[in-house]
């Protein structure tokens, strides 16, 4: 691949990643973060309707962001194709995969949406604590599809780890910190499904916090950096 082809792939990619990456903290830290109230299903219903426009932004953001995920399949694809055409295609599927999942779960907020926003109608059929638990368990589903999802994200963290320490043109210390942190997606996505309160208790947000230095510091890198135009495998 041509050097300044690959340069526009590490430019595109940085920024798509840095947008990923603050909307995500927009729509899980923000919104997410003030809106719902841990173990208190009321007063989570009471700020999803009170602020009802601010949760569905949320949303939105998110959905945008699983198009991006879709474009930075391929940017990294081609990016580390030089290293590996079948391992950079393998990180691409498991990054693709990752998406489906995503997408998936994030239509349990829109079924949050949905019922917290209909009280009226919903009155006539159900009590208020079951319109609540009904939002709760929504959310609840949100979360463990989220975390399913994880296990293929971290799949292709690693994956992209590996061949961005091993492509000369990348920095070795950013493969290292992809591989970390996509050990730790992985490790947290398979304790949620056996041990919720532990994968939320004691390994959250642990088990992640080296997965945003990763990526973060790789999205900064590209669009800064770029590529490495003398590593010998781009002559």
């Amino acid at each position: 691949m041509p050097e300044t082809s690959l340069r526009t792939y590490a430019r595109t990619g940085g920024a798509l990643y840095l947008f990923v990456i603050l909307a995500a903290l927009f729509g899980e830290a923000f919104v997410r973060g003030t809106l719902l109230v841990p173990g208190d299903p009321a007063a989570t219903v009471h700020n999803l309707r009170s602020s009802e426009a601010l949760f569905r932004a949320g949303i939105a953001v998110e959905f945008v962001t699983c198009a991006c995920d879709v474009a930075l399949a391929l940017i990294l694809f081609r990016l580390l194709e030089p290293v590996s055409r079948n391992l950079a295609l393998l990180g691409a599927f498991f990054r693709l995969t990752f998406v489906a999942v995503y997408s998936v779960s994030k239509l349990f907020l829109i079924a949050a949406a949905v019922i917290a926003g209909r009280a009226e109608y919903l009155a006539e059929a159900f009590e208020p604590k079951q319109v609540n638990a009904m939002v709760w368990l929504a959310l609840a589903m949100h979360d463990y599809g989220y975390g399913a999802s994880l296990l293929f994200f971290g799949c292709c963290t690693v994956v992209f780890g590996y061949l961005v320490g091993k492509s000369g043109y990348l920095p070795r210390s950013l493969g290292i910190l992809l591989l970390i942190a996509g050990a730790g997606y992985v490790v947290y996505s398979v304790a949620q499904v056996l041990s919720p309160s532990f994968a939320g208790k004691v390994l959250f947000p642990w088990l992640l916090l080296p997965g945003f230095v990763a990526e973060l510091a790789l999205s900064v890198w590209l669009v800064v950096r770029g590529v490495d135009s003398s590593a010998g495998i781009l002559r």
